[in-house]
């Protein structure tokens, strides 16, 4: 879907759990939306699909180097044979972090996010603070999640859009050799896959 400034939602309350709950009543009152079936789309996005598919991926690519090259080329069509690829997932790019560059995802129009690998997207991700600052002052943005870099790093920011929709791969942490994928999944958090974290060091 395009961008587009005039969103109705601009009008509802600016706290985002009251806004949801706003647009759930008015849908709901006008039986455009069942409640039930609401509900199941969140615990869908929430528990069964959520970030866990993107911390799988990114630990397949750190231990598969035939896989890692797929899915920095092309990650498309090994996405639809996982059975990753859906709605706001139909073009994605893997951007990866090195040592001399920690990327960030940040959609500065709207919210596009990749919702069937990461599922859900976070309150901040949609806020304007976020979407404006991440471009002006990646790396204030950065130290106010935890995350400070060294000097010399560069950051570089990505901008994601109804088009094309980014997905960061954290660097490896040092001391996994050896650890099985279900075992560095457990280390790739949502964050470190929008930027504004790292993987997790074993035994964290």
């Amino acid at each position: 879907m395009p961008h587009d400034h005039d969103h109705p939602h601009s009008h509802l309350p600016s706290d985002p759990a009251l806004r949801v709950k706003a647009l759930e009543t008015l849908l709901t009152d006008k039986g455009l939306v069942d409640p039930a079936a609401l509900d199941a789309i969140i615990d869908l996005y929430q528990n069964k699909i959520g970030p866990q598919n993107g911390a799988k991926v990114v630990a397949k690519m750190w231990s598969d180097a035939d896989f890692h090259k797929r899915m920095i080329d092309d990650p498309m069509p090994t996405l639809q044979e996982m059975g990753l690829y859906g709605r706001q997932g139909e073009h994605m790019v893997f951007v990866e972090n090195t040592d001399d560059v920690h990327n960030m995802v940040v959609c500065t129009l709207c919210s596009c996010y990749p919702w069937p690998l990461l599922g859900i997207p976070p309150g901040w991700y949609k806020s304007d603070a976020y979407r404006a600052r991440a471009v002006r002052e990646p790396r204030v943005v950065l130290a106010e999640f935890g995350v400070t870099l060294p000097e010399g790093k560069k950051v570089r920011v990505w901008d994601s859009t109804a088009e094309v929709r980014y997905l960061v791969v954290p660097q490896r942490p040092s001391g996994t050799d050896g650890m099985s994928e279900e075992e560095l999944a457990a280390l790739v958090t949502r964050d470190s896959m929008i930027g504004t974290g790292l993987a997790q060091e074993p035994g964290a």
